[in-house]
């Protein structure tokens, strides 16, 4: 069965807009407090790869502390300037078994929706740091 997805996002006259979700809403522009398109597009990505990642370690029973994504990269010069190259280093804290959170970071990307669709345009790369 198919998913449904939606947002709702209100513009005024200038690209200062409110995404409005359920659970709250989020300030879109270009100033310092509000969220950039490419910005939006990397949380988007990292949010639906940790949800992912998630679900992977808890049917192999795996724990961890916490993980800290930063993520780092460059768009293309050229119209539509998609994403050329983005980097993820990924902090994890508090894993018993590096090897199984290797294997387990792996399968999320195979099988996040996001991962991959931003991968049909540019390159994706992570490091794996452990705390």
């Amino acid at each position: 069965m198919k998913q449904p997805i939606e947002a709702k996002v209100t513009f005024g006259s200038t690209f200062d807009g409110e995404l409005e979700l359920k659970e709250g809403s989020v300030s879109i522009g270009m100033l310092p407090h509000q969220a950039s398109p490419y910005k939006l597009l990397q949380a988007a990505l990292i949010s639906c790869l940790h949800s992912t990642f998630l679900d992977v370690i808890e049917k192999k029973r795996l724990n961890l502390e916490s993980v800290t994504y930063h993520s780092s990269g460059f768009k293309r010069e050229e119209i539509p300037s998609t994403i050329e190259t983005l980097h993820l280093d990924v902090h994890v804290k508090g894993i018993e078994n590096k090897v199984a959170v290797e294997k387990s970071f792996e399968l999320a990307t195979k099988v996040c929706s996001v991962y991959n669709t931003i991968s049909q345009v540019g390159t994706i790369t992570y490091t794996i740091h452990y705390e």
